[in-house]
């Protein structure tokens, strides 16, 4: 596991780069992930998918696949990639403070 520091926090992340705690995540280290991630500011429509992501994996436990994620949060694959370019599902994944979801390399 790695530390790395973020809104004057050390934040723990698993081997993947994802929160190791949840618990750590807010909106705020959501932004700040985004950055890192070359996405500047999270719109509308970003955080439609997060929110999805989170709520599935809160009831399920498990993060969406890309074809749930296109098929339910309301925004379809073209968009999905323009909003969270090079691995939308394991981007997004990333900044809503989740696991990278399974069948993503």
């Amino acid at each position: 596991m790695a530390a790395v520091e973020l809104l004057g926090k050390t934040i723990e992340l698993d081997a993947d780069g994802h929160l190791a705690n949840m618990e750590d995540w807010s909106e705020d280290l959501a932004k700040e992930l985004a950055k890192q991630e070359g996405i500047e500011e999270l719109t509308e429509k970003h955080w439609m998918v997060i929110n999805f992501l989170r709520k599935e994996y809160q009831e399920t436990g498990s993060v969406p696949s890309i074809r749930k994620l296109t098929k339910q949060s309301g925004v379809n694959t073209k968009e999905l990639y323009q909003l969270f370019p090079k691995g939308p599902a394991k981007k997004a994944a990333k900044i809503a403070g989740l696991p990278k979801p399974k069948g993503c390399v």
